[in-house]
């Protein structure tokens, strides 16, 4: 925040929200206090947001449907509150004004709150993907948060991609960190939240915990899991080349963490009675430095703020968000002629329909324009398509966006592609619709913030089961098939697999996308009659179908045309044609 709120009532609530992270985790006040104070209130209301929402879903005097109706309830008025800019709740009030000030779009938070509602009911974990999933759906839009601010702020955290699992790691490092930490609190509920491969490997420590005893199995896993949490916060790399100042806040989160796994450690019989905590001299010996090193990286750092707001001025309206329910998604915009996607029943439409999007240079060209004007107007066509699909009841879209071979264009020309792909991710422009957008491609070469764009679309939106819309990025079909066949040959060198029976099924599992279906329509626009080394293994039986017009001249009626075209086809897939007679 750049100016102190004019009004009493906001100033309260951020006075509030201070209060209770120091009070109730002084590692995050602590932590807080390594980044320049205009920024500090937003990330007190995001804390003590979060930590609401964890109380009323912990609050064991209350059954559990108790509990979720009232983090349920707590969201929905979240949801009402966020366009007015003010709540009665003094912690959401805090929120709503962050968000309206640093422009934060808290529907990313929306399946991060379902969970603190489905927790209710008790969580239990078969294995360590299970486990992780859960903590990284958890932590993962609350961390974005965090790094969003600082983005506004003009200090960018992008991750680079080679990095990326390490990031992820070091976050299931903090929930596992926090799960030993909280023993206790959660064996007295009768939560243990701890997969049970882990527990499985040390027999009988699950027993011993329900019973709250400290036994030479239970010491055992605990060494084992304090071991694994340390690998996990010791994962650091991916700070290489980001801004010295988060590069601090992070590096001494990793020595609190690691000072409370000692504690941990150290804590014995103890830890099932009580929370265990570092010495202060402990804390101090790696907070003292600290202070110093981002005094100094944010002294050389000029910040951009959000502009003060007199008195009464209105709150800006922020991007909407849910309630933790079922989502109700908005029905895509109407055409408008009006028409309509034609009656095609269930069974005869593709499951998978693949575009080549030609033809937005020559449209530009046409009309005396640069070239990447083609591409803005080829942005519109795209959502036109969406839209279409989604009416048609479509369950899988593949756009050809970006190709391998596209950086050979003029650098002009690449990076108004790159920069139109950020605004359109940003803009999120399927944000209200029943849409997963995922992402198909090379890592490595595209700009950071762009792929960390990509990677938070992907995982907000995993949830949704309308339509699957990936886009192929920096995406070139022999290169796909290379990546698997090498894939494949690290497992055979290995010895996990016999290269002389390798299967059609075994290279489809080393595909980047295992889970895409084959492509049954392949449509090019711009008059072309090729398909450009796209989706080559996916696409081996597509049916294919070319039309004339250039892509930014397109609408989803020509989808709906390419759709009827195909359920004229005949598909044999390489059987014999059916008998005429018996038709």
């Amino acid at each position: 925040m750049s100016d102190a709120p004019a009004d009493p009532a906001l100033r309260a609530a951020y006075r509030l929200c201070r209060r209770r992270t120091r009070i109730e985790d002084p590692a995050e006040y602590a932590l807080i206090q390594l980044v320049p104070a205009p920024l500090r209130p937003a990330l007190h209301a995001l804390w003590a947001a979060a930590n609401a929402l964890d109380d009323l879903g912990d609050d064991r005097t209350a059954p559990a449907a108790e509990r979720a109706a009232r983090v349920e309830a707590w969201i929905a008025a979240l949801h009402r509150e966020l366009p007015t800019g003010t709540s009665p709740d003094p912690i959401r009030h805090a929120l709503v004004d962050t968000a309206g000030r640093w422009r934060l779009d808290l529907s990313d938070l929306r399946d991060a709150m379902a969970q603190v509602r489905d927790d209710t009911e008790g969580r239990r974990f078969a294995d360590w993907a299970e486990w992780r999933a859960w903590g990284r759906e958890n932590l993962l839009p609350w961390f974005a948060q965090v790094r969003a601010i600082l983005d506004r702020a003009g200090v960018p955290v992008a991750l680079r991609l080679d990095t990326r699992e390490s990031y992820e790691e070091f976050l299931d490092g903090v929930r596992l960190t926090d799960i030993l930490t909280d023993l206790s609190a959660d064996l007295a509920q009768g939560d243990l939240l701890l997969p049970a491969e882990a527990l499985a490997r040390h027999p009988g420590s699950a027993e011993d915990l329900a019973r709250l005893r400290w036994s030479p199995t239970v010491s055992a896993l605990v060494t084992d899991l304090t071991g694994l949490a340390r690998r996990w916060v010791g994962q650091e790399t991916f700070t290489r080349g980001m801004h010295p100042g988060p590069a601090t806040v992070l590096h001494t989160m990793a020595a609190l963490l690691r000072a409370q796994l000692d504690a941990v450690d150290a804590a014995g019989p103890a830890l099932l009675r009580t929370r265990p905590r570092p010495p202060l001299r402990t804390r101090a010996r790696i907070l003292a430095p600290a202070r110093t090193r981002a005094a100094l990286a944010w002294s050389l750092t000029p910040l951009t703020l959000p502009p003060s707001r007199p008195p009464g001025a209105p709150q800006p309206v922020p991007a909407p968000t849910r309630p933790a329910g079922a989502p109700v998604f908005r029905r895509p915009p109407p055409h408008p002629s009006g028409e309509r996607p034609p009656a095609i029943p269930a069974a005869r439409l593709p499951t998978h329909v693949a575009v080549i999007m030609d033809g937005n240079g020559r449209w530009a060209q046409q009309r005396g324009l640069p070239r990447y004007e083609g591409h803005r107007a080829g942005a519109a066509a795209v959502r036109e398509v969406v839209h279409g699909a989604l009416e048609m009841g479509l369950r899988h879209l593949t756009l050809y966006t970006f190709s391998t071979e596209n950086w050979q264009r003029d650098t002009e020309e690449v990076d108004a592609i790159l920069g139109l792909l950020r605004d359109e991710v940003t803009d999120n422009p399927f944000r209200d619709l029943d849409v997963h957008m995922r992402w198909h491609g090379r890592a490595g070469r595209l700009p950071p913030d762009l792929a960390d764009l990509l990677h938070l679309r992907e995982r907000t939106t995993r949830g949704r089961t309308g339509l699957t819309l990936t886009m192929c990025i920096d995406y070139g079909g022999r290169d796909e098939i290379t990546r698997t066949a090498a894939a494949l040959a690290r497992r055979a060198r290995a010895g996990q697999l016999d290269p002389d029976r390798i299967t059609d099924e075994d290279f489809a599992r080393h595909l980047p996308h295992p889970d895409m279906p084959d492509v049954d329509l392949l449509w090019r626009t711009g008059n072309e009659q090729r398909t450009s080394n796209f989706l080559p293994w996916h696409a081996a039986y597509a049916e294919l179908h070319f039309t004339p017009d250039l892509w930014p001249d397109t609408d989803r009626r020509h989808l709906w045309q390419a759709v009827t075209a195909y359920t004229h086809r005949q598909r044999r897939l390489g059987a014999e044609s059916p008998n005429p007679l018996s038709l």
